[in-house]
């Protein structure tokens, strides 16, 4: 059996950037594409574009192991993606607080591997990608939760800094545990 990871934090604390340096130190790791309501050609991180038609005839047929809304939009996990871990592989996907309630009862063994940053970060990572206005990122922010169920394993990584040592950290939190 391989182990499940789920990242989580709020928008603009790195996640993407910390699952992209991860993938190439670690080529072995499963990267699960999510799929979400917004055109492919958004920009961020790749994932599959699909209409609110598509994605609910999705998640009615059962392709998704978890998927969720948030921001206005709905995310889902290919259930063949979060599979392979039960196939010997590591895997690791974008998830969000929203789903972990869902994804600790479905994967009690996953370690969530939360990414945090100081409030002023955040809106400046935020503004600097230009997708929404500052109002909307300050409710972005303010909505932003770090709690997550008890019954979780969690890795608390802070993201503010120069990024290099935030790697480390992230790729150490992938590390199998010492016997």
């Amino acid at each position: 059996m391989g182990r499940l990871f789920a990242v989580v934090g709020p928008s603009g604390s790195g996640k993407d950037t910390l699952i992209d340096a991860a993938r190439q130190a670690r080529t072995d790791l499963v990267l699960v594409r999510r799929v979400i309501t917004r055109p492919s050609s958004a920009g961020g991180e790749d994932f599959d574009g699909v209409s609110e038609a598509e994605f609910e005839r999705l998640a009615t047929s059962g392709a998704f192991a978890l998927h969720w809304r948030a921001n206005g939009l709905r995310y889902g996990l290919p259930a063949a993606s979060i599979d392979l871990h039960r196939q010997g592989r590591d895997v690791l996907f974008n998830g969000s607080r929203e789903a972990m309630v869902q994804a600790a009862q479905l994967y009690p063994d996953m370690t969530v591997i939360r990414i945090c940053a100081p409030s002023q970060v955040l809106m400046e990572r935020l503004l600097a990608r230009g997708r929404e206005t500052r109002e909307q990122i300050e409710a972005r922010i303010a909505r932003a939760s770090f709690d997550l169920p008890s019954s979780l394993k969690v890795i608390d990584i802070r993201n503010d800094g120069a990024l290099a040592p935030a790697v480390q950290h992230f790729l150490a939190a992938l590390q199998p545990p010492k016997a």
